[in-house]
């Protein structure tokens, strides 16, 4: 029965939108993050990404990672600044501890611009988070 299946909460595990310098293109970018804060490794990562509005969307964007160690991070995808005036989804699904996880993280359309950026200490980069 549906009431007996247990869906494991997601502690722990962010995404990051940071602006850095680009040293190949001379320019800033802003790049997306998933953060591991767990103690964990997180196994067979699926991050599918798009963003969209009520009339835009973007193409979606599917990316594996076998194995995020334990309190890491790793770079998912450039965004390009257009973009970030679209909602941005990240449906991100996960192994730990042979349990199968599951989150969603939404940056909200325009909630990612360089007035409000902070410093994201784990990262050691300015950016947004969502957890």
């Amino acid at each position: 029965m549906k009431k007996d299946i247990k869906i494991p909460q997601v502690v722990d595990v962010l995404m990051a939108i940071a602006y850095e310098y680009n040293d190949e293109f001379k320019c800033y970018d802003w790049n997306a993050y998933l953060i591991n804060q767990q103690e964990n490794t997180l196994e067979m990562v699926m991050i599918v990404s798009k963003g969209f509005d009520d009339e835009k969307s973007t193409a979606v964007m599917r990316k594996t990672i076998e194995h995020l160690p334990a309190k890491s991070y790793t770079k998912i995808e450039m965004i390009p600044e257009e973009v970030l005036q679209l909602n941005n989804e990240f449906q991100v699904s996960f192994f730990s501890n042979n349990k199968l996880f599951d989150k969603t993280y939404l940056f909200p359309k325009n909630a990612v611009s360089i007035n409000t950026i902070l410093l994201i200490p784990f990262l050691n980069k300015k950016g947004i988070v969502v957890g």
